[in-house]
């Protein structure tokens, strides 16, 4: 089996009723979103990623950000239990898929919470998100399932964004990118590199010196094609107006097959 492996999930018929909570409600097409996100699986599919959809889940109108369903390390799954009540229903054809790929499972359980979003991984480090989707239980548990398999899981504060992963990703060297206006505590991360578009702080890297990112920031495409790195633009506004990013349209699994 390919080891480059994603989780995605179709946008749901609700998709413009969607959850937004830093951000001014704006109105949503469903069928550019749709284009958009078959742009989105396309974009992974050409770089050598066997993409896996997960069961429709029509009556939550968030279930397409659906890496926000769990958190993978190594091969274990950890299933989140949603800060938002209402997207607690994405969870159960999600365990389906990863458990489908032969992916151990284990889960957040009450009360703590944790949105897969508000979790960014670097190596063997893995910084969890403290604000307002995961809860201080939320985060031991998560160590509690990561540290023994070899982790070192990091708390960090997130108040300006909706998850972590809203605010920083990281490039393939390590180095974490944010627009400053949005990061917490900069500080937080051993090498931090600001951006000049909010759009430009998420990128997913699909493999040598592809990043996967929004066609909404050319000039962070600009800084990161200056550094060496291959930008593949997609337009995702339509999930950005629902404080969406390339991150969360998918879940990552890689070398598992390895």
């Amino acid at each position: 089996m390919p080891s480059k492996q994603a989780l995605v999930r179709r946008p749901g018929p609700r998709l413009a009723e969607g959850l937004v909570t830093h951000i001014a409600r704006r109105p949503v097409d469903p069928g550019l979103a749709l284009r958009q996100w078959e742009g989105y699986v396309q974009a992974l599919r050409d770089h050598g990623w066997r993409t896996t959809e997960v069961a429709p889940a029509d009556d939550c109108p968030d279930a397409v950000f659906v890496e926000d369903t769990m958190v993978m390390f190594r091969n274990v799954a950890l299933l989140a239990r949603p800060g938002a009540d209402p997207r607690r229903p994405e969870i159960p054809a999600a365990r389906e898929a990863v458990e489908a790929l032969g992916c151990s499972v284990n889960a957040i359980r009450s009360p703590g919470t944790l949105d897969g979003g508000d979790v960014l991984k670097i190596g063997d480090t893995v910084y969890v998100g403290r604000g307002g989707r995961t809860n201080a239980e939320g985060v031991r548990q998560l160590r509690a399932a990561f540290e023994p398999l070899g982790a070192r899981v990091i708390a960090v504060p997130v108040s300006r964004v909706l998850h972590l992963k809203s605010a920083v990703t990281a490039l393939p060297d390590g180095t974490v990118i944010g627009h400053p206006p949005l990061v917490d505590d900069p500080a937080a991360f051993p090498r931090f590199l600001p951006v000049p578009e909010e759009a430009g702080a998420h990128v997913v890297h699909l493999g040598g010196d592809a990043l996967l990112m929004s066609a909404g920031a050319p000039e962070s495409a600009a800084l990161f094609t200056d550094l060496g790195y291959r930008p593949v633009p997609v337009d995702i506004s339509e999930f950005e107006k629902l404080e969406g990013c390339v991150t969360c349209l998918s879940v990552r699994l890689r070398g598992l097959y390895d």
